[in-house]
């Protein structure tokens, strides 16, 4: 009998394999086919030759091993295969009292790999999250991202759709500015990716997308699982490149990431499968060091000018800012009390001012109120920073408009405007704030703010005494959601009624909102809660510790919800307040308007808060509106996921 050492492994239990049976048995890095026949036992190497079928799912057939995919026969003890001179590799066994024991030679020591190099370079660059699915033609990236994960350099979160991946990473993108990675195999795990990559590029928030591909020998006649990825990605990438034997390793992630930050969108990395785990050339990874230059752009003076000129003259100014001033909002406001000028935002801005502030006047448009849109309309100039003037928001045109952004292509992209500012809107609002010191003959606007809150809470509180008894109305979820949801909380809103009615009667304390703002997709919430999850688990960042909670219709979390399973299994922190109407509202109401029959638009739900204690989250249903406050208190208060399924009336929103 063999010493026992770190050399041999215990592959069976006594009596666990019956006479003429086969099993695969994981044993270290190795999957081994074991067998028993005739009273002996072998142990082979689990793959066939042919196309590497597993052969410890085949059978015993006249004594011979039968690989389950193509027949190919093997002796199940030699490895050898009858009539040829090729077969399989065997490794010693010996049968102990305590078990059945296989001798392995010991693991080589890892040789780095092309996609080492390449993560070591994401993780350089500050890639702290990868939500994605392992599967067959990703395995050698894993590995790599496995690696990485077990240093330290970064988590995985596996989450049960690739949409779920790529919208969470979008989210994190829109909440901090630095991408996520989102992992997906080739062919349909790739493609499942896009809507939410398309979320992050309409959006502009950066991301990075890494797919999996089939071997590049078989690629162009139609392999399985083939598509055509940089082809797929064309439209909603910034950069694609494949990953090739021959490239630069560590400069494809430098240049994609270099992209995705300073373009603000997805840049796309291809992997097939066999370069995954080539060995990879010497040399460092990357890091940004040296690629990345102070994006603080001064405005041209000839615009600042032209900008002083207007606002100095006017005296009824309003601000309206937008997603894109988001990291600027201290000077923002900063300028706006010198000026004392009311700020209303649009829907992607919702709470980047409290609703509290003396000056803060909601939010503008579809999703809005009435305050805001009577300030803009009582305006004689308004000062637009990091809007885009999305019809869904409706800025007037026919104000004088000064428009502060980043990007030259935003500046009067739908009509023209009086002035066009090309600038960071932090350091251009600060150069007006000084140019306008002692010159601006503004009123003083905040009685005006007061008033008209006064008008538009008096109405909220008549609309919270509707009750039609079939549900609670949506002005009594959402005041009681303004009153207990923490101030630093960050909230991720889906689409439709649901979202209109967040908008109109949710008051922002210091709460970040995050959306889908220009594709609108359905299911968006849960995904980008979990991606703001990621975000606080983070130590040095400023949303470290902040509470997530998420909001939606009955329809679009009925897109992900196996993602409450992935919440489990991490332990995120997620409130979702789930509004059941069991009816696509929005869609109804849009029939009715458009004098269509309503049709197809019930939905058939189950107890979606029995659904959440199945998947072991916690799950509370409410019928009444008396019952709201509390029900979002106990959720809040639970350490882990908790669902708050509310019967809604469709018609009350």
């Amino acid at each position: 009998m063999a010493e026992t050492n770190d050399r041999w492994h215990k592959v069976l239990e006594p009596g666990e394999l019956p006479e003429g049976r086969v099993k695969s048995v994981p044993c270290g890095l190795r999957t081994l086919c074991v067998s028993h026949i005739g009273g002996k036992f072998g142990a082979l190497d689990n793959h066939c030759p042919h196309q590497g079928g597993p052969l410890g799912e085949g059978s015993i057939e006249n004594g011979l091993l039968r690989c389950p995919w193509h027949g190919w026969d093997f002796d199940p003890v030699t490895g050898k295969a009858p009539g040829f001179d090729d077969g399989i590799e065997t490794f010693p066994i010996e049968v102990r009292e305590d078990g059945v024991y296989v001798e392995l030679p010991r693991e080589d020591v890892h040789e780095r790999t092309v996609t080492d190099v390449m993560v070591e370079t994401m993780a350089a660059w500050g890639i702290r999250h990868v939500f994605g699915m392992v599967g067959h033609s990703n395995l050698g990236l894993a590995d790599a991202v496995r690696r990485q994960v077990e240093a330290g350099s970064m988590d995985y979160i596996g989450i049960r759709h690739e949409g779920a991946a790529s919208f969470a990473c979008s989210a994190y993108g829109k909440l901090t500015g630095r991408p996520a990675a989102c992992l997906s195999i080739a062919g349909p795990g790739a493609t499942n990716l896009l809507t939410g990559l398309w979320d992050a590029n309409v959006d502009r928030a950066p991301v990075l997308a890494l797919t999996g591909q089939v071997d590049t020998q078989v690629l162009g006649p139609g392999a399985f699982q083939e598509v055509d990825l940089q082809g797929a990605f064309g439209k909603v990438a910034k950069w694609s490149q494949t990953v090739l034997p021959g490239s630069r390793h560590a400069e494809l992630v430098n240049l994609a990431l270099k992209t995705a930050v300073l373009e603000r969108g997805v840049s796309h990395l291809i992997f097939p499968d066999e370069v995954q785990t080539q060995p990879a050339p010497k040399g460092k990874p990357g890091s940004p060091q040296g690629r990345l230059a102070p994006q603080e752009i001064h405005p041209p003076v000839a615009s600042l000018d032209a900008a002083v000129e207007l606002l100095s003259a006017s005296k009824r100014p309003v601000i309206i800012v937008g997603h894109g001033a988001r990291f600027q909002m201290e000077a923002v406001v900063a300028f706006a009390e010198s000026i004392h000028a009311p700020v209303i935002t649009t829907f992607k801005g919702k709470g980047l001012i409290p609703d509290s502030h003396p000056l803060a006047g909601g939010v503008l448009g579809r999703s809005g109120t009435p305050i805001a849109s009577w300030l803009m309309n009582e305006s004689d100039a308004l000062l637009v920073l990091g809007a885009s003037f999305s019809n869904h928001t409706g800025i007037t045109p026919k104000r004088p408009i000064v428009q502060v952004d980043t990007d030259p292509m935003i500046l009067g992209k739908f009509h023209a405007v009086k002035v066009p500012v090309w600038g960071e809107i932090g350091v251009t609002v600060a150069a007006l704030g000084e140019r306008l010191a002692g010159k601006n003959v503004a009123e003083n606007q905040r009685a005006d703010v007061a008033a008209r809150w006064k008008i538009w809470r008096d109405e909220k509180a008549s609309r919270r005494l509707d009750d039609r008894g079939q549900g609670v109305a949506s002005a009594v979820l959402f005041e009681a959601l303004s009153e207990v949801c923490p101030e630093d909380a960050i909230i991720a809103v889906d689409v439709g009624n649901n979202t209109y009615s967040f908008g109109r009667y949710f008051e922002c304390k210091r709460q970040a909102v995050l959306m889908s703002g220009y594709l609108g997709s359905i299911g968006f919430s849960f995904p980008a809660a979990m991606g703001a999850w990621a975000a606080t688990q983070e130590d040095d960042s400023r949303f470290h510790g902040r509470p997530v909670v998420s909001v939606s219709g009955d329809g679009g979390f009925g897109q992900y919800l196996a993602e409450l399973t992935t919440a489990v299994k991490y332990g995120m922190n997620i409130t979702h307040v789930l509004l059941n109407n069991s009816e696509l509202g929005k869609i109804s109401k849009e029939q009715r308007s458009g004098e269509w029959d309503v049709w197809q638009t019930s939905l058939h739900n189950p107890d979606f808060s029995k659904v959440a204690e199945l998947c072991g989250a916690q799950g509370i249903r409410v019928e009444k509106g008396s019952d709201v406050k509390a029900a979002l208190e106990r959720a809040l208060a639970h350490d882990g996921p908790s669902l708050v399924e509310v019967i809604t009336d469709a018609e009350l929103i």
